[in-house]
């Protein structure tokens, strides 16, 4: 009751009770298997992996409970891997669940990356060597409120692309990619002496369900290259028996138990194990609306009613981390709205993983279920704070053009994942512009056809924004010609829902003035690539804000010091309007003045001791400095631009 009274520090009179009382009641009852950290003592003599045994699991013949945890090492600098799991382990998780993104690991079809923040391999033995198993959801599709649910927008160029099914110009994508892949995998499952005691099979196909053969066909495509340990799917309630096959568990996404997921899991699979792949611990937010978080009072009571039926649990998320670069996801098409860049979650590990009072109660309610005391958690991490970056030069975007890649002359549109550029793999992310010659004005009518915001000009004076609400805008008269420009945002693909086939960016296709379709485009790429970066800032044509007024869109560029090691710290952008922020080449995300989030978390490990640059990339205005602060900021609303 040591740590109880510990994290009573945190807790209110009524909270630190109900704890007090489920602990002394649950260690007593016999629906309680005591947890015992098996994982040294099995490794060497291996001969059952997980397995069902009516209706709890086992390892190794014994009763096994899963105390999961999600942590996404593709949102966490590999720097942090070890203290975000290290954590998790003094927190009494036995199991880490993680996603694989096929868009961060195929970015270009055939070309691989499982190097640096993106090695798996590596993530896998770091789990291993400090005692936890591991449930791998490797996709293909992961959703996770990630770019395209982790899908490459590659795969767009094929115009009659049916994600998710079994048309072979999908099928054919994905087993390259697995063959790739799953061999990677193999050596780590746990028949090989390795943590991967699980592995998911797609993910939520019961709320797409479009092709009865698919789910049975990922199965074959994991099993048939060496896949051997137990396998399950993970759908809500309304998408369960929609998205199974045989042989595989059905595990259940839920934010509250209800007697409605008891009985459909009783019908569908009785006495079988049961499972909540994701409980939720949080939720995510969307840009213009308000911070979700959930309260440990709400949360706690119902970690306890899972616990008390016997059902294994994986928190979801146990550390959200962050969507670094341009990699949110997004809600739909004509209700189009997209994630932010913090996937804080309101987890028990923050953003930065902070310890929460969420992480100090689960760490109470599992310490009863270990046979051995937990080990002691790792010293929360101090956050720094410098000096404000003053940006002292600056770039237009428009004299940055003949830095991009080489424009595309084009009579139509031609949507980002269209471009021949990239070895013909198209463009992923970012920005792309296009410009035509006009005469006259009148009403441009964006036709449904630009995704997902655009930023107009007249000669390139900012005349009005183009979105998903605003299709219409009225340009003046001028008997002159006139320079049109759209420059397009891809703001993030939709990661859920009926229409992902329908997720091409950029101007996808016709616009029109006065009813006249606009024709004869200069196509730029701008994803910001890092080269493009490297282009930039050697350019040396940057111009010095004290002797010219910078013209919008802009870069800028400056730098502050630290002194010392260097510690995580949050960039806050109070006066910016909206943009991206790279710090030492890493792109640190998105940020939007009208909020929720007004802070960008920035690891220390991406700092130097000593100079670090920043570039900036802003939309419509500035203040000439950033600032730093040691504490988040999520939840502020402010202008609508």
């Amino acid at each position: 009751m040591e740590l109880i009274a510990t994290a009573g520090l945190r807790l209110s009179l009524k909270q630190r009770y109900v704890l007090l009382a489920f602990v002394t009641v649950g260690m007593l009852s016999i629906g309680f298997h005591l947890i015992r950290n098996r994982h040294r003592d099995v490794k060497k003599n291996r001969v059952h992996g997980l397995t069902e045994e009516s209706s709890e699991f086992t390892l190794e013949g014994k009763p096994f409970r899963i105390l999961g945890g999600s942590i996404h090492y593709f949102r966490v600098p590999r720097d942090s891997w070890r203290d975000r799991l290290l954590k998790m382990k003094a927190c009494g998780i036995n199991t880490l669940t993680t996603y694989v993104p096929w868009n961060l690991h195929e970015p270009r079809r055939g070309v691989f990356n499982f190097r640096d923040d993106l090695d798996l391999e590596a993530y896998l033995s770091l789990a291993d060597s400090l005692g936890l198993w591991v449930i791998l959801r490797p996709g293909p599709y992961i959703c996770s409120e990630w770019d395209f649910g982790g899908l490459p927008s590659w795969l767009l160029r094929d115009p009659n692309m049916r994600v998710r099914t079994t048309y072979q110009g999908f099928t054919s994508a994905f087993n390259s990619y697995f063959d790739e892949l799953i061999k990677r995998v193999v050596p780590y499952q746990y028949s090989n002496g390795g943590p991967i005691i699980a592995l998911q099979v797609e993910n939520e196909y019961g709320a797409y369900a479009k092709d009865v053969e698919y789910v049975p066909l990922i199965k074959e495509a994991l099993q048939s290259r060496g896949i051997t340990e137990f396998l399950m799917t993970s759908d809500n309630l309304q998408g369960l028996a929609r998205g199974g096959a045989e042989g595989v568990l059905e595990a259940i996404n839920f934010k509250t138990l209800s007697a409605a997921h008891l009985l459909r899991l009783e019908q569908l699979q009785p006495q079988r194990p049961r499972m909540v792949m994701e409980f939720w611990t949080g939720w995510f937010d969307f840009w213009g609306e308000r911070h979700n978080t959930r309260s440990e009072d709400d949360m706690i009571p119902e970690v306890m009613k899972i616990l008390e039926l016997n059902m294994s649990i994986n928190l979801y998320m146990f550390h959200g981390g962050t969507n670094f670069g341009f990699m949110n996801g997004a809600f739909g098409s004509t209700d189009y709205k997209s994630m932010v860049t913090s996937y804080d979650y309101d987890a028990p590990l923050s953003e930065a993983g902070d310890y929460t009072t969420k992480y100090y109660l689960l760490r109470n309610l599992f310490s009863a279920l270990h046979t051995e005391p937990l080990p002691e958690p790792p010293l929360p991490q101090e956050k720094g704070e410098y000096e404000a970056v003053i940006f002292e030069e600056h770039f237009s975007l428009w004299d940055s053009l003949h830095f991009s890649d080489k424009p595309l002359m084009s009579h139509k549109p031609v949507s980002m994942e269209n471009l021949p550029i990239n070895n013909y793999n198209g463009q992923s992310y970012g920005y792309i512009l296009y410009e035509t010659t006009i005469v006259g004005g009148g009403t441009l009518d964006a036709m449904k056809n630009i995704r997902d915001r655009a930023l107009v000009f007249l000669d390139r004076r900012f005349f009005g924004v183009l979105d998903h609400t605003i299709q219409q805008i009225d340009l003046t008269d001028s008997p002159k010609k006139r320079t049109l420009s759209l420059l397009v945002e891809n703001r993030g693909r939709a990661n859920y829902g009926e229409n992902l086939d329908d997720q091409r960016k950029g101007l996808i296709g016709d616009i029109m003035l006065n009813q006249v379709v606009l024709t004869d485009f200069i196509i730029y790429s701008l994803g910001m690539s890092p080269d493009f970066q490297l282009r930039l800032e050697n350019s040396g044509q940057w111009k010095y804000m004290e002797e010219t007024l910078p013209a919008f869109p802009c870069f800028f560029q400056g730098t502050f010091q630290v002194n010392g090691v260097p510690k995580d710290t949050y960039m806050f952008l109070p006066g910016w309007s909206k943009g991206v922020v790279f710090v030492n080449g890493k792109n640190l995300g998105r940020y939007w003045s009208m909020g929720p989030q007004q802070t960008l978390y920035l690891p220390g490990s991406w700092l130097y001791s000593g100079t670090n640059r920043v570039m900036l990339f802003e939309e419509q205005r500035t203040v000439g400095q950033i600032h730093f602060t040691k504490t988040p900021d999520y939840n502020r609303i402010l202008n609508l631009l």
